[in-house]
């Protein structure tokens, strides 16, 4: 096998994503043949003796799961408030360190996949390769054209402006003040759906994202997850490769 930065190695195995792990090197949680290694620059093969926080970094196969994510449920693999996490919907089948791709908010439920494959994350999760994410939200009040229109053309939020989206009212409930919309975008900002309806002046109520580029939570309800078939995997990739 040829050789691979330290780091590639690290997101590849699952440890974290490639970001992540070189953080994780610069603070000297890593060795690499008994000496700690801070450099980013350093490569390794499977002939290497890598240990990460003590502890040493076995590879593994990898593994892309689709989850249903339920509200009240962190995108993360530990909480420092001890909240439960993802992770802990998995069962004793799921025996990779998986981590998510990007995150859902603690009260946003809806399509989330996970992964020990970090260069795949990482190429999901950048907004250069336009990786569609729908979502279904239920919002105070009735969208007027104009706000529809602004949201679509990318609307100024704190420290960037959004990309273009799409924006469909699905219904509107006059009684309860409501509407439900669904919007497409390609980016991965903090609260950026919630963000972007609050700057037309509509709060979010509740929010779901039911589609990541071509797939769907179609036979799964709350809590449960599927891993991906590999034509799935192989399609996502190629999507990324022909986006490049």
């Amino acid at each position: 096998m040829e050789k691979v930065r330290l780091q590639k190695f690290m997101a590849d195995a699952g440890v974290a994503s490639r970001r992540k792990s070189e953080e994780m090197i610069a603070t000297g949680h890593v060795r690499v043949n008994g000496k700690t290694v801070v450099e980013m620059g350093v490569k390794v093969d499977h002939s290497d003796k890598i240990e990460v926080d003590g502890m040493p970094l076995e590879t593994e196969k990898k593994r892309y799961i689709l989850m249903y994510k339920p509200r009240g449920v962190i995108s993360a693999v530990t909480d420092d408030k001890d909240r439960k996490v993802v992770t802990d919907l998995l069962k004793d089948d799921v025996r990779e360190r998986v981590y998510p791709i990007g995150r859902l908010d603690y009260d946003t439920s809806g399509l989330l996949l996970l992964t020990n494959d970090g260069e795949f994350a990482n190429h999901l999760m950048h907004p250069r390769y336009h990786v569609d994410k729908s979502y279904v939200a239920k919002v105070e009040g009735t969208l007027t054209t104009d706000e529809i229109r602004s949201l679509e053309k990318g609307i100024k939020l704190t420290g960037y402006t959004s990309a273009r989206s799409k924006v469909t009212v699905m219904s509107k409930d006059k009684k309860k003040h409501s509407s439900i919309v669904r919007i497409v975008i390609h980016e991965g900002h903090n609260h950026q759906v919630k963000n972007m309806f609050d700057a037309v002046g509509h709060q979010v109520i509740k929010l779901s994202r039911e589609r990541y580029d071509f797939l769907t939570l179609e036979g799964l309800v709350s809590g449960q997850y599927r891993d991906l078939s590999r034509q799935e995997v192989a399609d996502l990739k190629k999507e990324i490769t022909d986006r490049k």
